[in-house]
Formats: C-alpha cells, sequence, structure tokens
C-alpha cells in the first residue's frame, strides 16, 4: 500500500465527514484495490484534503460502478470568514489537481456538498449539473412519513401492509440479485452490475458494519421486493432494488423502501436516494419527500472522436439500464 494510501485509510478511520463513496473499502469493492489511488495534501501534520480516483486503464480517470460520486474533500475550517474559507478551498483543490496523474481523459461526480468547481474550471475542465434527493433529517420519523406522497407513497405502502406482506431483513444475496435481474428483464435489458461485482460490495459492506438487504415477503413465502442500503453516519444511501414484474402492483416496493429509510435512521443522519435524470425515475424518488440537492459532473476530455463516440454509446446504455 501507498503511503498516500495509509494516509488516507487513517484519515477515513478518524473523520466521520469523508463521504461512503470514497471510503477504502468501497473503492476495493467497485474498483479493485490496485485500481484506484488518492491525492492528499497535508498541512500541520493532518490532511487537509483529498481526492480519491479510479483509474480503470492508463491515461482514464473515471466513475466506478454503483458509486454515485467521488470528487475532493476538503476538511472543515474553524476560520468564519467566508473569504478565507474559499480562499483555503481554491488552494487546496489546486494542490490535488497538481497530483492527478497525466490522463487523456477525466469524469467524476462530486459530492452534493462541494459547491466550489472553479479551480478544475481554470485548468480546462468542463461541468455539468446533476440531482439527487435526500432526506437530511432522519431523527424524526414521523416528520418524514408526512412528507411521503399519500396518493403515490403512503397509500401503496398501507395496501401492501394490508395484504399481510412484511419486510425482513438480512435474506439471502443470491434472492436479492434474482429480483433485482426481474426489473431489467421486465424492460428486455440484461442487468447491468454483474453478479459478482454486487456480491463483493454486498460482502464489503457488511465486513465493514455498512449493508443490510431488505426482503418483502407475502404470507405465501413470495418475495415481492427488495433493496439493498450501505450506510456510514454521515448517510444511508439507497444502492440497488426491484420487485417481480407480476407482483408489482402490490406497493411492496414502497413499503421495503419505508422500511430501509426506518432502519437508516437508526445508523445513519439522512438518506440518499441516489437521484436519477430520468423522469419515470426522478419522480418516483420525489414521492418520498427528500430535498432536491444539485451535485456537479466534472470532466476533461482529451480522446480521438472516435474514442469519445464509442464512450458515449457505452455510457449512455448504462446510463439507461442503471436509471441515472
Amino acid at each position: 500500500m501507498s503511503l498516500n494510501k495509509e494516509a488516507y485509510c487513517h484519515l477515513c478511520g478518524s473523520d466521520t465527514t469523508v463521504p461512503l463513496f470514497s471510503q477504502p473499502w468501497w473503492l476495493d469493492a467497485v474498483c479493485g484495490p490496485g485500481q484506484w489511488d488518492v491525492a492528499l495534501v497535508e498541512k500541520g501534520g493532518a490532511v487537509q484534503a483529498s481526492l480519491p480516483y479510479h483509474m480503470p486503464r492508463p491515461g482514464q480517470i473515471a466513475m466506478p460502478r454503483l458509486t454515485q460520486t467521488l470528487g475532493p474533500w476538503i476538511r472543515p475550517s474553524s476560520d468564519g470568514k467566508y473569504s478565507s474559507v474559499l480562499s483555503r478551498e481554491m488552494e487546496l483543490m489546486k494542490e490535488l489537481l497538481g497530483q492527478l496523474p497525466p490522463c487523456a481523459s477525466f469524469c467524476q461526480n462530486f459530492h452534493h456538498s462541494i459547491t466550489n468547481w472553479l479551480p478544475f474550471y481554470w485548468e480546462g475542465f468542463e461541468q455539468t449539473t446533476r440531482y439527487t434527493y435526500v432526506i437530511e433529517d432522519l431523527s424524526n420519523l414521523e416528520a418524514v412519513w408526512d412528507d411521503l406522497s399519500s396518493k403515490h407513497v403512503r397509500n401503496p405502502i398501507r395496501k401492501a401492509q394490508k395484504a399481510g406482506i412484511t419486510v425482513i431483513e438480512g435474506r439471502s444475496f443470491d434472492e436479492f440479485y434474482e429480483v433485482n435481474s426481474k426489473t431489467f428483464s421486465r424492460q428486455a435489458m440484461k442487468n447491468p452490475i454483474s453478479k459478482e461485482l454486487m456480491r463483493r460490495v454486498y460482502e464489503a459492506a457488511l465486513a465493514n458494519n455498512g449493508g443490510r438487504l431488505f426482503t418483502a415477503v407475502d404470507e405465501a413465502g413470495a418475495v415481492h421486493a427488495v433493496a439493498f442500503l450501505v450506510w456510514t453516519k454521515l448517510s444511508a444511501y439507497y444502492i440497488a432494488g426491484g420487485a417481480d414484474p407480476e407482483l408489482r402492483g402490490s406497493g411492496a416496493q414502497d413499503l421495503v423502501l419505508w422500511e430501509a429509510i426506518r432502519f437508516a435512521a437508526s445508523v445513519a443522519k439522512a438518506f440518499d436516494f441516489e437521484g436519477s435524470m430520468i423522469a419515470g425515475v426522478e419522480s418516483s424518488v420525489r414521492r418520498f419527500g427528500g430535498r432536491q440537492h444539485q451535485y456537479f459532473r466534472v470532466w476533461k476530455d482529451r480522446r480521438s472522436p472516435l474514442e469519445k463516440g464509442m464512450q458515449f454509446v457505452k455510457k449512455a446504455f448504462a446510463r439507461r439500464c442503471l436509471g441515472r
């Protein structure tokens, strides 16, 4: 392990403000231990800023599968002056950029807490805005329930409960993946996330006390819907889920997600639905009452037109499959 990675692992083990998708265990699972590294700025005996990155092949920095955000992390400042905080942030980002390896293409989604990308703009990067929905405070579940759409969420949940559907925690991973895959087969598509990768992430989450499966079953034992939740103390994330196409009208998909939210209140401060730019998916998560948060997709691309075209097609297909 490199010295940067050692220092970064220590940082993540001691600072709860580092987001889940930037955690070393997550990056090991989605990238492989040898396909990610991190830029660090250390001052005063402590890491002040970090920028983990996935390098699937030489000359390319890209987003790993199943990963909503990466981007820079900046240690919160105790200086109250806004101009001083911003100046420090600019300088730290500039130093992080200077440590990145040479690459023909770069693409990362920044966590929604990062609202400044100017140092990247000055270095020739481009940006587009994406959206996620976040229940910011899980401490009052009655208030969270009140924010759910009555017609589209609360009524289906009640319908499922009246039908005797219950949610069980920690059922079989194979069962989860089968139901998750049915969501794609209904659309005549293959599951874009391999079983091997999903299992690796699931096992890593369990090993780090940061993941759980939820399964909605009826009184006859039939599985209606599933959800996979991961978390740190900062936030829980709805990573993947799905419903049996033949049982979609039962309301179980809303029930299983509601039970995941209720559980998340015991382990995290917030709940992130991971968002989507697809209208149908966006409307379904908006109905759960989360607040809309912007986050940046930042990129730079020096590849040939042919290489860009091939990558665009691959990404467009992956986004359609994942609903993002």
